[in-house]
C-alpha cells in the first residue's frame, strides 16, 4: 500500500489542497524557506521508452524550465524544499527515475546510469522543453553528466551535486551498507530512527515527514522500500565501464556553464577530487556547501539554495 498521494492517470493531481502540501510548508517554515504564498504544484504522469514515469511540476508552464535527478534510493521528494523555492521563478520538473519513488519498475531490471540518462533526456524532449538547466544529485547527478556528455546541445546548463568522475569507494560502500539494512522495517519509526542514525543533519521532524515517500506498506503489515530491489535479490552486478561514467579527460568538452556543489564533510567527493573535476570543464565552478555531507541539499536547503540562485542569477547576467 502507497503511503503518498499521487497521480494515479495521465490527468494532472493538484497537490496545493493536500495534507502532504501542508505539511511541506510547515517544514519551510521552520527552515525559513523563501517561497510564494501561492505556488503551482502538480503530480504527474508520462510514458516513456514503453515505461510510466512520474514526476512533480512546479510553478507556471511559461516559466524557464529547470530538471531535476534524484539520487539513488530517493525520489522526486528529494527535492520538495528546493522545488518550492525555485518555482517563484522557474518551471521545475523532479523526475522520479525508473524503480524509484512513485515511477514503474523496470521489467528487464535494467537500472543502469545509461539507461537513466536516456530516460531523462526523452524526458526533456517529450515535454519539448527548451534549453532546460539540469540538475541531478549522486546518482541522478551522474545520470545528468552522462546526459552531457551525449547531448550537451539541449541544456542550457548543469548542476552536479556531490558527484564526479571520481568517487570514494569507502564512501560509496557505506551508503550500500545503508542501503541494504534499509529495506524492511516492523513499523515506520524503526526507519526513522535508522536514517537519524545515517544521516544526523536533517531534523527528526523533516525525516518524519518525507519517510511516506521512502517506503510501501506490505500486505503482512511491515514497510519496505519503494525502489525496486530485484538487483539485489537477483545478485545483478550494478553495470560499470565507459557507458556509466564520464572521465575527466571528457569533462573537457563540457562547453556549457557547470556549478558543482560538493557538501563539506561529503564521503563520496572528496576535496581533491572536486577540483580535479571543475577545473577540467572550461565552465566549471565549484563550491563546497558547509553543514552538510553528501545529501547536500536535503541536509543544508538554505545553503544549497543559496549557492544555486547565485549560480542561477550567473546564467541571466
Amino acid at each position: 500500500m502507497y503511503l503518498n498521494l499521487f497521480a494515479e492517470t495521465t490527468d494532472p493531481l493538484d497537490m496545493t489542497g493536500s495534507a502532504e502540501f501542508r505539511s511541506l510548508l510547515t517544514s519551510a517554515a521552520d527552515l525559513k524557506i523563501p517561497h510564494e504564498p501561492a505556488i503551482r504544484y502538480r503530480s504527474r504522469n508520462i510514458v516513456l521508452r514503453r515505461m510510466r514515469f512520474h514526476f512533480l511540476e512546479w510553478g507556471r508552464p511559461d516559466a524557464p524550465p529547470i530538471v531535476l535527478l534524484h539520487g539513488g534510493h530517493q525520489s522526486a521528494h528529494s527535492w520538495d524544499l528546493v522545488s518550492l523555492h525555485l518555482a517563484q521563478k522557474y518551471r521545475v520538473l523532479a523526475l522520479d527515475q525508473r524503480g524509484h519513488g512513485d515511477s514503474e519498475w523496470s521489467r528487464d531490471v535494467t537500472y543502469s546510469n545509461h539507461e537513466m540518462s536516456l530516460d531523462a533526456e526523452a524526458f526533456i524532449q517529450a515535454m519539448r522543453l527548451e534549453k532546460p538547466i539540469l540538475i541531478g544529485h549522486s546518482m541522478g547527478g551522474r545520470n545528468a553528466m552522462l546526459l552531457t556528455r551525449r547531448n550537451q546541445a539541449l541544456l542550457k546548463a548543469l548542476v552536479v551535486v556531490d558527484v564526479g568522475p571520481e568517487v570514494s569507494e569507502k564512501g560509496r560502500a557505506a551508503i550500500a551498507g545503508f542501503v541494504q539494512a534499509a529495506q524492511e522495517f516492523d513499523d515506520l519509526e524503526h526507519f526513522v530512527s535508522a536514517v537519524r542514525k545515517y544521516d544526523p543533519y536533517r531534523p527528526r521532524e523533516h525525516i518524519e515527514r518525507t519517510v511516506k515517500y521512502n517506503m510501501l506498506e506490505r500486505a503482512d503489515g511491515k514497510y519496505i522500500s519503494k525502489c525496486d530491489s530485484a538487483p539485489r535479490r537477483l545478485g545483478i552486478v550494478r553495470p560499470s565501464g565507459p557507458m556509466e561514467n564520464i572521465t575527466l579527460e571528457e569533462a573537457t568538452d563540457f562547453r556549457l556553464p557547470v556549478l558543482l556543489v560538493r557538501g563539506e564533510t561529503s564521503n563520496i567527493l572528496e576535496p581533491d577530487a572536486a577540483e580535479r573535476f571543475a577545473a577540467a570543464m572550461p565552465g566549471g565552478r565549484l563550491v563546497t556547501v558547509p553543514n552538510c555531507g553528501h545529501n547536500v541539499h536535503g541536509q543544508n536547503t538554505l545553503g544549497f539554495i543559496g549557492v544555486l540562485g547565485d549560480f542561477l542569477a550567473s546564467l541571466d547576467r
